[in-house]
């Protein structure tokens, strides 16, 4: 039954992102991009594709300095291999990374899974509030520009319609509030009774889980070498996006905002729960650019080489880390319980 659910789960999320990617492509000239993706000067491609390493390899770094203080002392070079089959195995089965490299790691360094999966708990929120203030820093840097497109591209003549009546957009507002105090009032009533219930305390568990992982950076010893490796690593990521403008005459002239702006929505798409990004990051990718004056060709062409750029690195790059893993636990790397290879 675990082995159907999954194969449906992950149809579904396949699903999904063929359908993000239609849309992207939907009424677009497919020759032109074609023209678009032929035209581009890969040189610049390549110095991004080494950068990337460069990030990896700091983050990897900053893995293994959560990891020391609770007390196992991996070698450097298991982590950045169990790190990189993670990101390899999201390429297939999202967001199942995370659980695979914790479990790389056993293998290879012997730190207990739930150990390394607080480790990343405590990651994945950092990076989430990093990219909270990247969104923050990108809206206030360009505001006009969004609230421009918004209004113009993607409400249209809507927008003024709802300006003039806003009785809709208060009456949504008005039962929205009603629903959320009705729920905080309903679970305050059945406190008792949700703490024998399992999934309630399962989910309550997680966000404990959570914010341990996000206090645990206290206990590090080195706060502010951990702090330089995350500044590092998004500022990788950064120049990996503004390089890569000028591998495209259509985006050649573009400046720094917008490359901002490419990362913090970029990272989004990334972070949706489909394999490898694909297609939420090629529609925010898109959509941005669109803001920024390129055309719908040009910004999918930018994104489907900038993608499949760093999806080769991955692939390449966690290949081999799995073949590394494998020979120094002299054993397969096996998924964990019911997950579909």
């Amino acid at each position: 039954m675990k082995q159907l659910f999954n194969v449906i789960k992950y149809t579904l999320l396949l699903a999904v992102s063929g359908l993000l990617m239609w849309y992207a492509l939907q009424g677009q000239n497919l020759s032109r991009i074609g023209e678009y993706v032929r035209s581009a000067n890969y040189a610049w491609l390549v110095l991004t594709m080494a950068l990337s390493v460069l990030g990896y390899f700091s983050r990897a770094y900053r893995w293994k300095m959560q990891i020391d203080p609770t007390g196992h002392k991996p070698a450097y070079w298991d982590v950045y291999h169990a790190m990189m089959v993670g990101y390899l195995a999201n390429m297939v089965l999202p967001r199942m990374g995370e659980v695979i490299r914790c479990s790389v790691l056993r293998r290879t360094s012997g730190v207990p899974v739930q150990v390394a999966l607080g480790t990343v708990v405590t990651e994945r929120v950092i990076d989430v509030l990093v990219l909270l203030g990247l969104l923050g820093t990108t809206l206030l840097l360009d505001f006009n520009t969004f609230w421009s497109f918004v209004t113009d591209k993607v409400l249209g003549g809507r927008y003024d319609a709802l300006a003039r009546n806003r009785t809709p957009l208060l009456l949504a507002l008005g039962i929205a509030v009603v629903l959320v105090l009705g729920l905080a009032y309903a679970v305050f009533r059945n406190l008792e009774r949700l703490r024998q219930n399992a999934l309630f305390n399962k989910a309550m568990s997680f966000v404990k889980g959570v914010l341990a992982g996000a206090f645990s950076i206290l206990k590090l010893e080195h706060k502010g070498t951990f702090l330089l490796h995350t500044f590092f690593t998004w500022a990788v990521y950064y120049l990996m996006d503004y390089l890569a403008f000028f591998a495209f005459p259509a985006t050649y002239d573009l400046g720094m905002r917008a490359a901002l702006a490419v990362l913090t929505f970029g990272a989004f798409g990334m972070a949706a729960p489909v394999a490898g990004g694909i297609g939420p990051f090629h529609v925010m990718v898109q959509g941005i650019l669109l803001a920024y004056g390129v055309s719908k060709e040009a910004g999918i062409a930018y994104a489907l080489v900038v993608h499949g750029s760093q999806t080769l690195l991955v692939v390449v790059m966690g290949g081999i880390s799995f073949l590394a893993s494998m020979m120094k636990s002299g054993k397969k790397v096996v998924l964990p319980e019911g997950v579909a290879a």
